[in-house]
């Protein structure tokens, strides 16, 4: 799972993001998110700070989950697209 967790970081900070980060604890608020939902594809927000805030894009499957993106979505309406279904 750590290197599930590093990969997570890894792509938010090549996309240009320069906040901390803590890839587990983005997994983790999906899994809550998911919890109980049909399969199905799924937009979750979580907010960082007062600025800042995360949208999550994950398709839900029997036995399973797929991280699409994620948009930061940050002051002054910039926002950092990270794609994981892409390289």
């Amino acid at each position: 799972m750590e290197e599930l967790y590093q990969m997570i970081e890894d792509r938010i900070r090549k996309a240009g993001y320069t906040a901390p980060v803590d890839g587990e604890e983005i997994y983790n608020e999906i899994c809550d998110e998911i919890e109980g939902k049909e399969n199905g594809s799924y937009l979750f927000l979580a907010k960082r700070t007062d600025d800042t805030f995360f949208e999550y894009k994950v398709d839900i499957m029997d036995e399973e989950f797929n991280l699409s993106y994620i948009d930061i979505h940050m002051h002054e309406k910039q926002v950092i697209h990270v794609d994981f279904d892409n390289e």
